[in-house]
């Protein structure tokens, strides 16, 4: 007599040998189940999205009916070994870990504003229109008290000590109390500026002073110097060293014309024949630059974290704007003295084997390995084909 055999039996005998057949294998096969793939999750947003999402971690009944019949034995234990290697697939990274923030809270800009610790922080006052970075020393803090007096409140201020003295800032002047100081012993003016004004602290500013603390500023005022930059178009710039006063220029360029309010060029002067070689246009020295908003992003970039001093950098700002022979030019309307205080120098006297002489060989030595770099770069860009350039 044939004993037909049951369609259910056969159905639930067929099911136990393929859980039998599954678990054997040492692999991770669990689902990874989206939310709205099954009829109940189809709406209901987080709330479904958590039901499934953390199956693994055993966090909903639902999860754990359905995960734990596929997981592997060996999972969550790192000494655990087996004859058949682990498949693990990687989640894509994104780009930043910003990313995984909601795009209405991120802030990716910042500034150097000082803010108050009480009261509603919509009725702080607002962050400047215009940023003044000074590297300064506290000898030299009659020349930076007048300087700062020339700046008006459209700015903010701040102080980079290179000799780690600051309290006594804010006990001299009442100002200090209002600007930001950074202190950070025998460091240079490019060393703060490379830290501390990335151009995502510099954003909100439309215009960056990077001076020197030596200037003397009779003659200077910063919102009419402004008007003339923004009038004649200049993403860099500087102020006019004047001829009677203080050092003679190293560059003609940037010495102040008489009667002229700004000029571009020193072409047909004594050492320069030629309107297209810099320094006779496209150039400004790096004791007093002014930078544009965008011109300093292309700056920043350009400073080497490395090489301290600077030199030669103002040899390269006129890669950072588009027309160098019309948009850098030399302020004469407001100009000012360069008194040429060696203060870094002096800075390495008192340093057993940083002495003057030392400070002056890195100087030099830096001004090669900048210039070597920038032309291996230029030779480098040059050699690749347009297609790596994409």
């Amino acid at each position: 007599m044939n004993v037909k055999a049951s369609p259910v039996l056969t159905a639930l005998f067929a099911a136990a040998i393929g859980f039998l057949v599954g678990i054997s294998f040492p692999v991770d096969i669990t689902p990874k189940l989206q939310c709205g793939i099954l009829p109940w999750s189809s709406s209901g947003g987080a709330m479904n999205c958590s039901l499934w999402g953390d199956y693994g971690g055993h966090s909903s009944t639902l999860g754990r009916l359905w995960g734990a019949p596929f997981r592997n034995s060996n999972n969550g234990s790192p000494n655990a070994t087996s004859s058949a290697p682990t498949v693990e697939v990687a989640a894509a990274k994104p780009q930043g870990s910003e990313t995984r923030l909601p795009p209405g809270i991120v802030v990716p800009e910042s500034d150097l504003h000082l803010r108050r610790l009480w009261g509603s922080p919509r009725e702080d006052s607002a962050t400047g229109k215009y940023l003044l970075a000074l590297a300064v020393g506290y000898g030299e803090r009659a020349n930076v008290n007048a300087t700062v007096h020339k700046f008006s409140d459209n700015f903010d201020i701040v102080l980079f000590h290179y000799d780690g003295r600051t309290t006594e800032w804010d006990e001299e002047f009442e100002w200090s109390k209002e600007v930001a100081h950074v202190s950070a012993r025998k460091q240079t003016k490019w060393w703060f500026a490379k830290r501390f004004l990335h151009p995502s602290i510099v954003a909100p500013y439309d215009y960056v002073f990077v001076w020197d603390e030596d200037l003397g500023v009779d003659n200077f005022a910063a919102e009419p110097y402004l008007d003339i930059v923004r009038r004649h178009g200049l993403e860099i710039s500087q102020p006019g060293l004047d001829m009677t006063e203080g050092s003679a220029p190293m560059y003609d360029i940037t010495a102040r014309k008489n009667g002229s309010e700004m000029h571009k060029t020193d072409a047909g002067g004594e050492h320069c024949w030629d309107v297209h070689k810099r320094p006779c246009s496209g150039f400004v020295e790096m004791m007093a630059p002014v930078f544009s908003r965008d011109a300093w992003r292309c700056v920043w970039h350009m400073i080497q974290n490395d090489l301290v001093h600077g030199w030669p950098i103002d040899s390269y700002f006129w890669r950072c704007v588009d027309d160098p022979e019309e948009q850098i030019g030399v302020v004469d309307a407001q100009y000012v003295v360069h008194h040429a205080v060696p203060t870094l120098q002096g800075e390495g006297d008192k340093e057993k084997t940083g002495g003057r002489f030392e400070v002056r060989a890195r100087q030099f030595e830096e001004l090669e390995a900048f210039n070597s770099r920038f032309a291996n770069a230029d030779k480098e860009l040059a050699n690749r084909s347009p297609s790596t350039l994409n």
